[in-house]
């Protein structure tokens, strides 16, 4: 059997993001060569034409800086469709609006709360910059989109939030612009599901048509020549995207980042390789699991496609 030899990273020889990238794809170990076959698999599912690209990731990146390469993958049009969290829609609305702030994963908890400073991580939130002023924006924007509709799917909602963002570093603002859905399986776990919940007091005859977003990603699994994803993180968001491709016998390409491990069984721990079983991933597909913060591998995963796309 034949080998590849594994070469020394030279950085004298690295100018850019994408050369340092081919470089680790050459050196062997460890994770650092999962990364550069993940940019390989992001470059051809973004240059396959076939290729309908799911992006699936949690709301916590969207209240860090992370935020600007996710507005930048559908200001590009480099995803097809995105499934999310609500809290997803928290982040992007309030940080429309408001400044989330610096902080440190030890500040002293109980300290920040009585200053009305909840803590993500080490990303600060004040009370002021997310419940309070969501429901001072989302409620008359609710009464405008929803007045005499009796039902709604979360992706026509989250289209008309959008269409009434001008601020173009919100994710909804391009969604909406470039026709990319937003898809949430979890609409009323969040800031937003609530003001939702708070409309409906006065409104009891309106519905969330969750399965009109069912059958939208129906509609795509079974009409896509291929499907890939880009998945970040676990829980709801990547379920809900490997679930609706294994009815077209699975993702034909598929890149997921994670922290968690799949010691304890989680859906987050899963590996891509087990989604296999499920048939959720073809056998055939090209597949890698990078383990890794994605505030550290995404940025670095999606500038070196980007590279590569302004130099073909």
């Amino acid at each position: 059997m034949k080998h590849r030899a594994v070469e020394d990273i030279k950085l004298g020889e690295v100018n850019t993001v994408n050369e340092l990238i081919i470089q680790m794809k050459q050196a062997g170990g460890f994770t650092g060569r999962k990364l550069a076959d993940a940019v390989d698999i992001m470059e051809d599912m973004v240059k396959n034409e076939d290729c309908f690209t799911f992006l699936s990731f949690p709301a916590c990146i969207m209240a860090t800086g992370t935020r600007g390469i996710i507005v930048e993958l559908v200001k590009r049009k480099l995803v097809d469709a995105i499934i999310t969290t609500c809290g997803t829609l928290d982040h992007d609305l309030a940080r429309t609006w408001k400044k989330y702030y610096h902080g440190d994963f030890h500040m002293d908890d109980i300290e920040l709360h009585q200053q009305g400073m909840n803590r993500l991580g080490n990303v600060l939130v004040p009370n002021e910059s997310y419940g309070a002023v969501l429901e001072q924006m989302l409620t008359p924007m609710f009464k405008e989109i929803l007045e005499g509709r009796s039902s709604i799917s979360t992706r026509d909602l989250i289209n008309e939030v959008g269409m009434r963002i001008e601020d173009e570093s919100s994710l909804l603002h391009w969604c909406s612009r470039n026709e990319v859905p937003v898809f949430v399986p979890g609409i009323t776990d969040g800031s937003f599901g609530s003001q939702l919940w708070m409309y409906y007091q006065d409104h009891r005859d309106l519905r969330m048509d969750l399965f009109k977003d069912e059958q939208d990603l129906s509609d795509v699994a079974w009409t896509a020549e291929e499907m890939g994803a880009l998945m970040i993180g676990g829980g709801i968001s990547k379920h809900h995207t490997i679930w609706w491709s294994q009815f077209r016998g699975g993702l034909d390409r598929a890149i997921y980042l994670t922290t968690a491990n799949e010691y304890d069984g989680s859906l987050s721990g899963a590996q891509v390789r087990e989604a296999v079983s499920w048939g959720k991933v073809k056998e055939t597909a090209d597949y890698v699991t990078v383990e890794g913060d994605a505030t550290i591998t995404l940025p670095f995963l999606i500038a070196s496609v980007l590279e590569r796309l302004e130099n073909k």
